[in-house]
């Protein structure tokens, strides 16, 4: 019989076709069975958890203290540029007051025998202006 029916059909039989065998003594993998790395796999997969949650938890903290630090950072800044200000102004208000005849109250001596140097170069040319004063007149090097 088994030669008749190999006769029947002049195509080769596909997968599907094939024969399942479903016995339970093929079967190497049961979910009622612990398997033997199941308790490794749940410490590594817990260790990693935890590794994940502390990872987290400090990343979330450290984003917390740098906006603080930042806060505290504009505030400083505020105060110590209105400090600056109020120095500037009183410097201001006290240059303002100061003359010459200031010179000698605080220890200060006129100064005498001026002399002053005069170095030649091509960054200004003194010339006559308008009014016969002596004013700069800028030369251009240019090719």
């Amino acid at each position: 019989m088994r030669a008749r029916i190999q006769k029947i059909s002049r195509y080769a039989p596909s997968i599907f076709q094939g024969k399942l065998d479903l016995s339970s003594a093929r079967r190497s993998f049961s979910l009622a069975v612990e398997h033997s790395a199941e308790p490794v796999l749940l410490r590594v997969l817990l260790a990693a958890l935890a590794l994940f949650a502390c990872g987290y938890v400090y990343f979330v903290g450290a984003t917390i203290m740098n906006v603080i630090a930042r806060e505290e950072a504009l505030k400083e800044t505020a105060s110590l540029t209105s400090a600056v200000s109020s120095l500037e102004r009183e410097y201001f208000a006290a240059s303002q007051g100061l003359g010459p005849d200031d010179g000698a109250r605080l220890g200060l001596s006129p100064v005498s025998n001026t002399v002053y140097l005069h170095r030649p170069g091509n960054a200004a040319l003194l010339g006559q202006g308008p009014n016969g004063q002596a004013a700069a007149t800028l030369e251009s090097n240019e090719i």
